[in-house]
């Protein structure tokens, strides 16, 4: 049986942004072991999906001296566990690696690109930031962006040859488990509970956003956006953990959210599903993604989205279909697309009932894993490997 790694910076990645794959693979005949920093969500991970985990630390930051502690130990671990495939995510973990597959000679490396953080910086730091990319590249014999939008920056950006680059399916690094994210597996009784304990009312309409509230993710144009908008039964639903330290938002953002109560703010949630459920909308205006889960989830779960015009979120949404898509840092642009969400209802009502069919259409998990799962048998076979 082929051993395959699976590595991501934090473990939540390992638990949340491929759930359910891990499992999927080992019960498909590959002995899948998962790799990522210390945490309560590793060893979640090794219960849930029946793999073996191993820690080792990684930072998310610039770090060279506990950069190359983590490339010995990840060296190490290859040596040891001799895997045909590693699969590395997130860009850490891509650094480490690729690099220590390589030196430990594991012949097929894969790293998948989801969302890019250097399209944010400036200066030398993006220089830095450059040249690890190249370097994870580099040491990669496959490469996977999982959107169309990022194969075509990382071309442009000539990090790579074209020949290591492929998007597996229709994009994404998990797809969407439909029939989990469902309206129907909310029930009036629980969305009429969490309303009444929100404080939201029947004819409200609710914008929802999920995610990590940062500047990145867009909230300080959501929130400066939604208080200009000038309609009593509106409310603004922030989903999501309050990060400080990386990506600080602005003390006038976080002024009128602690101060308004039309906008509720629920910090994070092990299951969102509830709290798609009692929305009306989706609004994300996240300055950069890969292929964000959450566009999927809230289509999945019959909501249309207003979403920023950046990778992977305009594929998902399809402008006027499912959604609208509207430029990146604008705050002019969220407020006229709420406002068209709220006053528009023959267009909203007509975004609403696509937004399910486009989701399943495309992106059902299945259809993601199982083309996965055909592109590692296909390297295995190439190499020689498939009997191993």
């Amino acid at each position: 049986m082929s051993v395959l790694i699976r590595i991501t910076t934090v473990p939540i990645s390992l638990k949340i942004l491929l759930k359910g794959q891990l499992k999927f693979m080992h019960e498909h005949g590959l002995s899948v072991k998962g790799i990522a920093s210390q945490g309560i969500e590793l060893k979640e991970v090794s219960k849930s999906e029946g793999i073996e985990v191993h820690a080792i630390e990684m930072t998310r930051t610039i770090s060279p001296l506990k950069d190359l502690k983590s490339l010995w130990d990840f060296y190490k671990i290859c040596k040891k566990e001799k895997p045909s495939i590693v699969h590395s995510h997130t860009p850490k973990a891509g650094i480490i690696g690729m690099l220590g597959a390589k030196l430990a000679g594991v012949p097929i490396r894969l790293h998948t690109v989801a969302g890019m953080p250097l399209m944010e910086t400036m200066g030398v730091k993006r220089k830095i930031l450059d040249f690890v990319e190249r370097l994870t590249y580099g040491a990669a014999t496959k490469v996977y962006p999982n959107s169309k939008g990022l194969f075509d920056f990382i071309v442009s950006n000539r990090y790579t040859s074209l020949n290591k680059l492929k998007v597996i399916g229709n994009g994404s690094s998990n797809g969407i488990n439909t029939a989990l994210f469902s309206k129907e597996t909310i029930s009036a009784e629980q969305q009429n509970l969490l309303k009444n304990e929100l404080g939201i009312g029947n004819d409200d309409f609710v914008f929802v956003f999920v995610g990590r509230l940062v500047g990145d993710k867009g909230i300080n144009e959501l929130v400066k956006a939604f208080c200009k908008l000038n309609h009593s039964a509106v409310k603004l639903l922030l989903v999501g953990p309050l990060e400080s330290d990386l990506d600080p938002l602005d003390n006038d953002t976080l002024k009128w959210i602690n101060e308004s109560n039309n906008i509720l703010s629920v910090g994070f949630q092990k299951d969102v599903r509830p709290y798609l459920a009692i929305s009306s909308a989706l609004v994300f205006p996240s300055y950069r993604e890969g292929f964000p889960n959450v566009v999927m989830q809230a289509g999945a779960m019959e909501l249309p989205a207003i979403v920023s015009d950046i990778n992977g979120c305009n594929e998902i949404i399809i402008e006027g279909k499912n959604g609208t898509i509207i430029p990146v840092k604008n705050v002019d642009a969220v407020k006229d697309a709420m406002e068209m969400m709220i006053t528009d209802k023959e267009f909203y009502l007509q975004m609403k009932g696509n937004a399910r069919r486009m989701i399943t259409e495309r992106y059902e998990q299945q259809v993601v894993w199982d083309a996965l799962l055909t592109e590692y048998k296909s390297l295995l076979k190439d190499r020689g490997l498939d009997n191993v």
